[in-house]
């Protein structure tokens, strides 16, 4: 959430960075009109409050002197139906002001670049070239089917669509990834791991931004919990409402966590195997630190990312993201993007991205420099490490031989205990 100091005090410098999404003013348009009014019904109700703690307290001296307090105490219940109307009228404004900051998305960093869609992202470097292939390559639904290891059809009739029954070595290939991948981010990263709850409340959603947004792309179950799209929602919050230690700073944490999504709107894209479904396995890392820290916590976010890719010896590409391209609650992104040839293209795995103090403001994530300082909002960062299915089916795709077999990558092999799926 925006700061409204920020958004009063410089609003044409917000209204600007907020357009630059190119998508309208979000509803900041709105946001003077009813901070003034709120501003105002304030400073008329603290003086009425005012005027009627100094007269409540003067009416049993009056009484004492046997004077008539019939007429004050009229006007004293006049003035608190009025402090009663007006405490409503408050509560009224003051959710609509909420409401409508909850809605804007956050203003990019300075160093992010103008444009409309992914195609205006910009590549920063490449790691491996495309594998040249002396056969014509499958997709990694064919392979993963006449492996044997990947059944989309019983997927879909033990749920439905865009869910996959994952067989045997196939299985163990995912148990693989999330295990190497969980390693790798404590044991070299430093990150500290942990088992979240894959169900959050509202609060929690609302805190890292999911909700009220992107209600509709969340399974929503009883109690009026919602299944987590990500790890970052759990994590994000284990310090909601909090006032951290400064000396504490930055926090490191990763999981392991099954990701649901209902992905409204993605009819007829990337339908096929396994990028875009509505359950898949994910490690997320998440970032806590001072607000001096967090782009040079990003760089190590990204390269913790990087790090694994290269691990696997998978081609992929960095690409920071646009303005027009940026997440609702990020200043600032990079892509990680890793080739799938069924694809002839880069396919999105990690998406690293410093939302600097917008979820803190939300979700209330707060630190002290020392005893005495007053307190301040930590930024917090997000990024994937890695999407488990995605990286699943680029090592399909990239590591098949022309026999239909499978290379399985070198660090991946203490985990299978095999060298090549057949």
């Amino acid at each position: 959430m925006l700061d409204i100091k920020r958004i009063r005090e410089d609003y044409e410098g917000v209204k600007a960075a907020v357009e630059k999404r190119c998508k309208g003013d979000f509803g900041l348009s709105k946001v003077p009109e009813l901070d003034a009014k709120r501003r105002e019904i304030l400073v008329k109700v603290e003086q009425m409050k005012n005027r009627q703690n100094t007269v409540s307290k003067e009416i049993p001296k009056l009484k004492k002197a046997g004077e008539d307090t019939s007429a004050i105490m009229a006007e004293m219940k006049e003035l608190s139906a009025e402090i009663k109307e007006l405490d409503a009228k408050l509560t009224e404004i003051e959710k609509k002001l909420k409401d409508t900051l909850l809605g804007i998305p956050n203003t990019p960093y300075k160093d992010v670049q103008t444009g409309e869609d992914d195609s205006d992202n910009l590549e920063l470097r490449k790691f491996h070239e495309p594998r040249n292939f002396s056969f014509e390559p499958k997709a990694h639904w064919d392979i993963g089917t006449n492996l044997g290891i990947l059944d989309f059809e019983t997927g879909a009739k033990i749920t439905g669509s865009r869910f996959t029954l994952y067989k045997d070595k196939g299985a163990r290939l995912e148990r693989s990834l999330y295990n190497f991948f969980l390693d790798t981010n404590t044991g070299v990263n430093g990150y500290t791991e942990f088992i979240p709850p894959f169900m959050a409340n509202a609060n929690s959603f609302l805190g890292t931004g999911q909700l009220p947004k992107f209600e509709e792309d969340m399974f929503k179950v009883d109690n009026g919990y919602y299944l987590i799209p990500t790890a970052e929602v759990p994590l994000t919050n284990i310090h909601a409402n909090e006032i951290l230690s400064y000396d504490v700073l930055p926090l490191n944490y990763t999981a392991y966590t099954p990701c649901f999504r209902s992905e409204a709107g993605s009819a007829g894209r990337d339908t096929r195997g396994l990028v875009r479904q509505h359950q898949f396995n994910k490690v997320e890392m998440v970032k806590i630190c001072a607000p001096e820290e967090s782009y040079n916590e990003l760089e190590k976010l990204t390269a913790n990312a990087e790090y694994l890719l290269q691990q696997l010896g998978l081609p992929y590409r960095v690409v920071r993201i646009c303005t027009g391209d940026l997440g609702f609650t990020a200043a600032f992104k990079y892509d990680l993007e890793v080739w799938m040839p069924s694809y002839n293209r880069y396919v999105e795995i990690s998406s690293c991205s410093n939302c600097e103090d917008f979820q803190a403001r939300r979700a209330g994530i707060r630190f002290k420099r020392s005893k005495d300082s007053k307190t301040e909002y930590c930024h917090t960062l997000n990024g994937s490490g890695l999407a488990v299915g995605r990286a699943l089916a680029a090592i399909l795709e990239n590591y098949q031989q022309e026999d239909g077999s499978v290379v399985v990558p070198e660090v991946l092999r203490p985990y299978m205990g095999v060298d090549v799926i057949t």
